[in-house]
């Protein structure tokens, strides 16, 4: 029995419907959400839905009980995470799952000095935590989603260009469907205890190369500009965009500029049986019409 924790999610979603379209029944599936009025096409496919929140312990126990492999989504409040997840795990032993996989994120500076160590912080604790439960587990490192950059490049970027401080640093960014159906195959088959697995794209491209892409697809330039952390803070605070966007930008791109996502080796060809999506691949189904 699987269960699919944040299954009401873009990643939960994806996956279940991998899993789905793979031949699993889909009473062999459970999904733990915490809205039942967000998760009706959950139950229309023929879903149990179960009912749980990561802050309370009690309610998880009794979510998991009789599940085999549990795929812990990482929970979006950076800030709680680390002792939510700490919950999902502690109530997955006690409730007798056998086997826990955990959504963390690729990364190569593991101390506060990180741009993004804000988030860093709970991924790395729950990793510690996970290997350490006695629990079969698995991990992926996650890189990050091809689909953030139209939330990164804005509304008018055929306008106005890619203004960002990524630098000219290359990152592995991978779609977040194509994690979701490697995610489905691990959960299909066995081989996967005690692994970690590295989710990224098989190409390391910078902004400058995706602004050239973006130029093809669209049929016209679009520039890139790179300004520095305070330039870019100011420009963005001057066009009224609130506080934590530019800080959520900022963080983000400063990781891109000092490598964080730049990778040598995947695991993803692997696990999916086929060549991840590129970034251009991406543009051209966001863009091209």
């Amino acid at each position: 029995m699987i269960l699919i924790t944040g299954a009401s999610g873009n990643y939960g979603k994806s996956t279940i419907d991998f899993l789905l379209e793979k031949g699993v029944p889909s009473t062999q599936i459970k999904a733990l959400v915490r809205d039942e009025s967000k998760a009706s096409h959950l139950k229309s496919k023929g879903l149990e839905l179960r009912f749980g929140d990561y802050d309370n312990y009690e309610q998880l126990v009794e979510a998991f009980a009789g599940i085999d492999k549990l795929l812990l989504i990482s929970g979006s409040d950076p800030f709680n995470r680390a002792k939510q997840h700490e919950n999902v795990i502690n109530a997955a032993k006690e409730a007798g799952v056998q086997h826990v996989i955990y959504t963390s994120f690729e990364r190569s500076n593991e101390t506060e000095s990180s741009p993004i160590w804000f988030i860093a912080s709970s991924h790395i604790a729950t990793e510690k935590l996970l290997i350490s439960s006695g629990l079969k587990y698995t991990i992926f490192r996650n890189n990050l989603y091809l689909d953030i950059l139209p939330w990164f490049f804005g509304d008018n970027v055929l306008e106005t260009g890619i203004f960002l401080p990524a630098g000219d640093t290359k990152a592995a960014l991978t779609l977040r469907d194509d994690m979701a159906e490697a995610t489905a195959n691990v959960l299909l088959s066995e081989g996967h205890e005690d692994k970690v697995y590295a989710f990224s794209n098989t190409e390391n491209v910078n902004i400058q190369e995706i602004a050239k892409d973006l130029s093809e697809v669209v049929g016209k330039n679009i520039p890139y500009i790179s300004p520095s952390v305070e330039v870019f803070t100011e420009t963005l605070t001057k066009a009224q965009v609130p506080n934590e966007f530019i800080q959520m930008f900022a963080s983000f791109t400063s990781a891109i500029k000092e490598g964080e996502f730049e990778v040598s080796t995947t695991d993803l060809e692997t696990l999916l049986g086929r060549k991840p999506t590129t970034a251009k691949e991406y543009l051209s189904s966001v863009y091209n019409a």
